[in-house]
């Protein structure tokens, strides 16, 4: 035993010299150190964009690595270019490029053709006063094709994407100078896949709107959401002008196209209109700044607020049987069937219902939710220095771009965070995007004075280990990200560079949480697995950058009280006038210590299966999910789950190996005293003599 101590000591002195000695020999730590130290907002500077003119427009995956790539658009609008993520050099690298010679207004990446590769679809000015030129550029290997496709002119209201027939193909609906039909709206209908082109690509056709649209606004947010909760992507349209908007909600209909549902008008001087789950309960929200004064010539709103109008709909079942055995599941959704349509979804815009239960009857207060109208944020209550301004329009770009309030769960508690672009108040040309984190409603929040508790969530500006972000002063534009697929929601704030000549800068997001993410994508079907190419002379390649606007996620998870929640996120619901949403989906989980009960994912297809459910998803990671054309079995669904390594698994594995060489070099040792114990016993008995036998 003495020997085995002395020995044990020796090994442990070694291996400590090995993991903490200075100098050379730290060569022998096999793993890279962390490139952001810090649990701060830090700046990772403009990662390869340092000579970047213009601004980045568009969001996609070009060569199909699942790393995400940007496009910009150069200062005088007229070239496109694209830069490719390097993994390795953690930096942006220039690829393509494209120059019209004409001022482009929009650029919206998606798979065209449906052929597993990222084509572009760009919007020009035309001599045509309202009127825009669109302009078709296919993906090839390399980049994209010469030969350009010329759609149908739109008029100034840019075409929103959708699958309006549900068959996963990318329609575009707007208005048409050429062909307006009895719904007020044209589509763009898609007729070709797998590679077919042609002059006719897209053909005009009445939209399926079963009803008279609105007179669309120029800009508006149009959107394909899912409001009423059948995991269906429904048509929000944007009406009105720029002081007075109202809106039109059109569900989805199976078999019978979209249907007018909901119509209603915005507080005056609204602005972008963005949509998610704030209040964590499984329906899409709005959400919304609304100002007392808007100025066009600068692009600001003075006396605003920040305006959260909540989806009320049928409350998530206390437990998968429904309601207390009574038959009243038709008054809340069962974990186990989240995609389950309410009709009687609604918004309220006139007052905020702390505790009114709709709908909801004893024993079902066991379950029972809490529905709310509409909430307002007072802008000067939630920042530092009580302003009141925000940034609406980008007027550095022609026409002006609305700047919508950036939502996403930047600290994974499962509640939305928000990132409007204030304009300090004691210098009225400063303008700073700030983090505003979703809290627990208490006394001294915005939003939770007197009765009016709102959903029992404020927010609150974020400070501590944040000055990096708040020393930008000419934010004109701000856009959430997942920087080189690490999980965490990062900030790339684009800038007019009058500070320090920097056009864009990026916001590595280093706060360490122990909550966990998931994110998802769904692909169009063009391709199961690896897609082959017509050519023989082209290499295969993955379908992962042809994500698709409409599909919709739901799930269920168990915190660690035992407390079921559900939430709801959209993918790339809105494609016009620069929105720079990402083609995945990216949701904080909280703090859970188990699998993802269930998640919904569904598509876009009208046909009878069109989402399917997962069951026990592992946190952390990526979920890529391709549904088959055509009417076939949820089994079809070609599913697959990438782990992202998290920063403790080195360590876990050094600690593993180190461990089990200790343990290996204590059996070794044990052993050898073993034998030799056993060969002094057996050199014993054969000197032992037996007395007896004399």
């Amino acid at each position: 035993m003495r020997l085995l101590s002395r020995s044990f000591c020796f090994i442990c002195l070694g291996f400590s010299a090995l993991l903490f000695q200075s100098g050379p020999a730290a060569a022998l730590w096999p793993f890279p150190p962390k490139r952001f130290k810090g649990n701060a907002l830090l700046s990772a500077g403009s990662l390869g964009l340092d000579k970047l003119d213009g601004r980045i427009v568009a969001f996609g995956d070009f060569d199909g690595n699942q790393f995400l790539d940007v496009m910009s658009l150069s200062e005088d609008q007229q070239t496109i270019r694209v830069h490719l993520w390097d993994h390795d050099a953690f930096e942006f690298r220039p690829s393509n490029q494209l120059s019209l010679g004409r001022r482009i207004v929009n650029v919206i990446p998606a798979d065209y053709n449906r052929d597993g590769r990222l084509d572009i679809l760009v919007m020009c000015e035309s001599r045509t006063p309202e009127v825009l030129d669109l302009f078709l550029y296919l993906g090839v290997e390399g980049g994209f094709d010469s030969n350009v496709i010329t759609p149908p002119q739109s008029t100034d209201a840019q075409p929103l994407l959708i699958d309006a027939f549900g068959e996963m193909k990318v329609d575009l609906l707007g208005v048409a100078p050429s062909l307006v039909g009895h719904s007020g709206l044209t589509l763009w209908n898609n007729t070709r896949s797998g590679g077919d082109v042609g002059p006719e690509f897209f053909h005009l056709v009445d939209a399926p709107l079963q009803g008279t649209a609105c007179i669309i606004s120029s800009p508006h947010s149009n959107a394909i959401v899912d409001f009423d909760g059948d995991c269906l992507g429904d048509v929000f349209l944007t009406c009105g002008s720029h002081s007075h908007k109202s809106f039109q909600i059109w569900t989805n209909i199976k078999g019978r196209g979209f249907t007018l549902s909901r119509s209603g008008s915005f507080p005056e001087n609204t602005g972008a209109i963005s949509f998610a789950d704030m209040n964590r309960d499984g329906t899409i929200d709005m959400i919304f700044p609304t100002c007392l004064s808007v100025s066009m010539s600068t692009g600001i709103g003075t006396g605003c607020k920040i305006n959260i109008v909540y989806n009320q709909q049928k409350p998530l079942c206390a437990s998968t049987s429904g309601a207390s055995g009574l038959g009243q599941t038709n008054y809340c959704r069962r974990p186990d069937n989240l995609c389950s349509s309410d009709p009687d979804f609604q918004f309220d815009f006139n007052q905020v219902l702390p505790f009114h239960l709709k709908r909801v009857t004893f024993p079902d207060l066991l379950f029972s939710f809490i529905h709310q109208g509409i909430v307002s944020y007072d802008l000067a209550e939630l920042t530092p220095d009580q302003s009141d301004s925000l940034l609406l329009y980008d007027i550095t770009t022609s026409p002006p771009i609305p700047i919508p309030i950036r939502i996403g769960d930047l600290d994974l508690d499962g509640f939305p965070d928000l990132v409007p672009i204030v304009v300090q108040k004691r210098d009225r040309s400063w303008t700073t995007p700030i983090l505003l984190f979703s809290v627990s409603c208490r006394r001294g929040l915005a939003g939770c004075s007197g009765n009016k508790l709102s959903s029992g969530r404020s927010y609150k500006v974020m400070t501590k280990n944040t000055q990096e972000l708040y020393d930008i002063k000419d934010a004109r534009g701000v856009a959430l990200l997942d920087l080189d697929e690490d999980g965490t929601l990062d900030l790339m704030v684009q800038r007019t560079g009058k500070q320090m000549g920097t056009k864009v800068t990026f916001i590595q997001n280093n706060f360490f949480h122990d909550a966990f993410f998931l994110k998802a994508i769904v692909l169009n079907g063009a391709c199961v697995g690896w897609c082959i190419p017509e050519h023989s002379n082209e290499t295969k390649y993955h379908p992962f950058g042809v994500a698709y606007s409409g599909p919709s996620y739901k799930y269920t998870v168990i915190d660690p009280n035992g407390y079921r929640s559900a939430a709801q996120v959209g993918q790339l619901p809105q494609t016009s006038y620069h929105a720079l949403q990402t083609p995945y989906a990216f949701f904080g989980l909280g703090r859970t210590n188990n699998y993802i009960e269930n998640l919904f994912v569904g598509s876009t297809k009208t046909q009878t299966y069109h989402y399917i459910n997962m069951e026990g998803v592992i946190p952390n990671s990526k979920v890529v999910i391709s549904p088959p054309i055509g009417n076939r079995q949820p089994s079809d669904w070609k599913k697959e789950l990438y782990l992202r390594p998290g920063e403790w698994i080195p360590v876990v594995s050094l600690t593993v190996v180190i461990a089990t060489l200790v343990l290996a070099i204590i059996w070794f040792i044990l052993h050898l005293n073993e034998k030799r114990e056993d060969e002094l016993e057996r050199r014993r008995k054969l000197h032992h003599i037996n007395f007896d036998a004399l």
